[in-house]
């Protein structure tokens, strides 16, 4: 599969770059962007998946919390969006593989974070797949989507009325099922997240289940901080050096 490189730029010793390519999941140009490090001119590298696409398919973009940028990394069901919003499988299967076939990763070594609906994909995509990703962490991650307003409104339009299918990608569900090697999860929340009043996040509800099931999670809530960028700023090192934790181990 070619890419098409579209910026490269020195940063902190290595390359940070992105490219483009046609996506054979989405039917759409997709871009992303990869860190290389120094030592990814010697040496395959561990992979750490960063989750955020956009189809211009009609209606997609008359509501903020429904279609471009909000795909909910699910693969829909329902039309128009079923035909390019696969983006579960876009990060599970085709991803990786573009990033092992062009670059030199440890294809052994990957783990996956993300914040707010991209902390809802990397919580599902490491529940789903037992031992694909060496460990998963998140930024206000939207942990039970079947029992908030975001998530029943994107569930009920990319995967229909049947409450039962919304499951499969429900983070507080799929770790009450989850029988897979140990996953140690870092979780961090802003108390001040507006969502997180709005009962839009419900970690509660995950960390519970968590502790039923004696799944490691370690959860943060940090006073003073919202939702924004500036939040997971805050914090990045941290989920950085938990990540090489495992990645390195």
């Amino acid at each position: 599969m070619s890419l098409t490189k579209v910026s490269s730029n020195k940063c902190a010793g290595g390359f940070q770059k992105v490219f483009e390519h046609e996506s054979t999941e989405l039917r759409c140009k997709m871009k992303f962007a990869v860190y290389l490090p120094p030592k990814a001119e010697t040496d395959k590298c561990p992979v750490l998946y960063w989750l955020s696409g956009g189809c211009d398919i009609e209606g997609e973009d008359e509501s903020w919390d429904f279609g471009t940028g909000a795909g909910f990394y699910i693969d829909a069901t329902e039309d128009p969006w079923k035909k390019n919003y696969r983006m579960y499988s876009y990060i599970t299967e085709e991803l990786p593989k573009l990033i092992n076939s062009n670059f030199p990763s440890d294809p052994d070594r990957m783990s996956v974070s993300g914040h707010s609906m991209g902390g809802h994909g990397a919580l599902i995509c490491a529940l789903k797949n037992p031992g694909k990703y060496k460990t998963v962490s998140a930024f206000a991650p939207i942990c039970n989507p079947v029992q908030c307003p975001w998530g029943q409104k994107a569930f009920s339009g990319y995967l229909g009325s049947d409450r039962d299918t919304w499951q499969a990608y429900d983070a507080t569900v799929l770790a009450a099922s989850y029988s897979g090697p140990p996953l140690d999860i870092l979780i961090d929340q802003g108390r001040d997240d507006q969502f997180l009043s709005a009962n839009q996040l419900l970690p509660d509800n995950l960390i519970a289940v968590c502790s039923e099931k004696k799944i490691p999670v370690v959860f943060r809530l940090q006073p003073g901080y919202d939702h924004s960028y500036f939040f997971i700023y805050s914090f990045m090192s941290d989920h950085i050096k938990h990540h090489a934790k495992f990645l390195n181990a």
